[in-house]
């Protein structure tokens, strides 16, 4: 029986820009940053929480050719790959925050839904992030 979620990924264009964004801006955690050789195994998460990683993972070697890197790397950059949902108390407070922060690559501003209200933003290289919070049933 699987009892957790420890790591998803993201892929990013340049680690140390994402890992800015991530923990600057956005007000993540680093978590895991660990050179081998040539790969950085690099990871962010929710301060506090301690449990699942976000894995930042750059196209390329040792998981891809160099062509696969090239059409991974066309589709971030397109906000076609799979993004984050993340949760918050209050979406019009961290809405002004990320604004404060200079995070200026909103896709939708706090909006109430039947749901809760959210929100939606894309990071530096254009992977798409949702920010909801959750609505009382």
């Amino acid at each position: 029986m699987i009892t957790a979620l420890n790591v998803a990924s993201i892929y990013v264009l340049d680690k140390d820009e994402a890992l800015d964004f991530y923990v600057n801006k956005l007000g993540l955690e680093k978590g895991n940053d660990v050179q081998q050789g040539d790969y950085r195994w690099l990871t962010v998460r929710v301060p506090g929480e301690g449990a699942t990683e976000i894995s930042l993972e750059q196209p390329g070697p040792p998981l891809h050719d160099e062509k696969t890197a090239d059409q991974i790397r066309e589709l971030i950059t397109k906000g076609a790959l799979s993004g984050l949902v993340f949760i918050t108390d209050d979406a019009c407070a961290l809405y002004d925050t990320l604004r404060e922060r200079g995070v200026t690559d909103f896709t939708q501003e706090p909006t109430e839904h039947f749901y809760g209200t959210d929100m939606g933003l894309r990071d530096p290289f254009g992977n798409p992030i949702r920010i909801l919070q959750q609505g009382t049933a």
